[in-house]
């Protein structure tokens, strides 16, 4: 390069030198990482958005706000306005009237066992018809999808019957077993289409070294398929944790009763006030919300785990 420039003459290098930097000074301005702007369409998105996140919290503040008010408060200055002053015996009243400790162990108990076995036996299920391949895998997948999508109204009456056959009826084995077939039918068809684009070729070199099926499932997809595993046990115990019309119909005993129907329960038998609703209504959020709050990121590796090679 240096030399072509010294064969031109005076005149040449003067104004070809100079008229490559400008030119390279405005690519290197054009391909900075600099702030874009938004356009119109981003803006809407961003205030539907916001309106949708309003609706969203609007319920749970009103929850908030009325736990902590008197019913003479209420009455007073209705569920919009904020409390003239802290009010707590709707709380201690409800936390006592269903020994919430109890129920909120039961809960925990089932929504736990629950999520854990279903993912296990959606694991398994997926593996062998994702990446076994066994005969007929489209009419099963097509099967298990029916089967979710039953109302559990259809449901109560065979399983009432089974389970009172085998001695089942009220005892929250009745129920782990009900939600854990339930969710674990939409595990299998979502991990299925999973392990369905699995990559041949890791599977493979694995089995060519002497790997079996039980240690390719693992030691190479479980590993994997781990963040989407973790959704599953997320969705799978809140999921669990809401429900309400098996669990009301299999739980007759009070110890052996979740927080949600524990709190229909009683707002049944008792006839609670606003105020002591929504405290109970509080109590039975919290711990869901705390659990979510310990595995948001988790839950956000896991969701973003399938957009990035």
């Amino acid at each position: 390069m240096s030399a072509l420039i010294e064969e031109l003459d005076p005149d040449q290098r003067t104004v070809s030198v100079p008229a490559v930097a400008p030119a390279r000074r405005r690519r290197q301005r054009g391909s900075g990482a600099g702030p874009t702007r938004r356009t119109a369409g981003d803006w809407v998105v961003l205030v539907v958005a916001i309106v949708l996140g309003v609706f969203i919290a609007v319920p749970f503040l009103l929850i908030l706000v009325n736990s902590f008010k008197s019913p003479a408060d209420y009455n007073t200055s209705g569920p919009l306005t904020l409390p003239t002053e802290l009010y707590f015996d709707g709380i201690v009243a409800f936390w006592e009237r269903v020994d919430f400790p109890e129920k909120l162990w039961n809960s925990v108990f089932i929504s736990g066992l629950v999520a854990v076995f279903a993912v296990l036996i959606s694991m398994f299920n997926a593996f062998a018809l994702g990446i076994g391949r066994v005969k007929g895998r489209l009419w099963i997948v097509v099967l298990i999808l029916l089967a979710n999508m039953l109302p559990q109204e259809v449901l109560l009456y065979p399983l009432y019957f089974m389970f009172k056959q085998v001695g089942l009826y009220d005892s929250q084995w009745a129920v782990i077993i009900i939600f854990t077939v339930i969710q674990s039918a939409f595990g299998t068809y979502l991990l299925a289409s999973v392990y369905g684009t699995f990559p041949k070729e890791l599977l493979e070199a694995a089995s060519l070294d002497g790997a079996s099926r039980w240690q390719i499932l693992w030691r190479v997809v479980y590993p994997i398929s781990r963040p989407t595993l973790s959704v599953l046990v997320i969705f799978f115990f809140i999921w669990t944790w809401n429900e309400f019309l098996i669990p009301l119909t299999f739980l007759v005993s009070n110890s052996t009763q979740t927080v949600p129907v524990a709190i229909t329960v009683l707002q049944g038998d008792r006839l609670m006030d606003v105020t002591t609703t929504s405290a109970s209504a509080l109590l039975g959020l919290i711990p869901t919300l705390v659990f979510f709050l310990i595995f948001q990121r988790t839950l956000t590796r896991g969701i973003t785990a399938g957009a990035v090679k």
